[in-house]
């Protein structure tokens, strides 16, 4: 699963998207009307060309959908970008949305739950969440590129912070980039 929430960042959700559909990995899409406007501002796609890069797509608003379920096999969600709204939500569990529902349906299930955190500076309530998120078994994973990799463009900025993610999460086609020393 991943879920977009309104946070700064759209493109790594597209990214995990197509990388998802490349590797034969079935996807289930959530993606809040905040996230769907950075979508459209950051990238220019609107709700149906985003829903597309899906194999299943879901309103938030639909709180009955299977994947709401914990009886629905899923091997793990990503939230990309995760706004602190959503992250708050995620660590009191609030569960007042499908996507976060999902993430608290994964997170009961001991399921990698993996939160592209996009803030900062980050305050002690943002922190804290993060904690209690952690300490539930969820994973936060603020998207920082690795500069050590000498990359030479945004773009591979970004594939290799999806490529670390895919591997995260178990995605056997994953091939994030290997610091190998000096």
């Amino acid at each position: 699963m991943i879920g977009i929430s309104g946070a700064t960042g759209a493109i790594y959700a597209i990214r995990l998207l197509e990388r998802c559909r490349a590797s034969g990995c079935e996807t289930h899409l959530i993606a809040s009307s905040a996230g769907v406007l950075n979508v459209h501002h950051e990238l220019g796609l609107d709700r149906k060309a985003l829903e597309r890069l899906a194999d299943h797509a879901y309103s938030p608003a639909d709180v009955g959908a299977a994947i709401a379920s914990g009886s629905f096999a899923t091997h793990a969600m990503v939230v990309a970008p995760c706004s602190m709204k959503t992250l708050a939500a995620v660590a009191h569990g609030l569960s007042d949305n499908l996507m976060t529902r999902a993430a608290d349906v994964t997170l009961k299930e001991r399921r990698r739950l993996v939160l592209m955190v996009r803030e900062t500076p980050f305050n002690l309530a943002h922190l804290r969440n993060m904690t209690a998120v952690t300490e539930m078994g969820g994973i936060i994973f603020p998207p920082l590129p690795a500069f050590y990799l000498r990359p030479q463009s945004i773009d591979e900025l970004i594939n290799d912070t999806v490529e670390r993610v895919l591997a995260l999460i178990g995605v056997e086609a994953a091939s994030p980039k290997s610091w190998t020393g000096l």
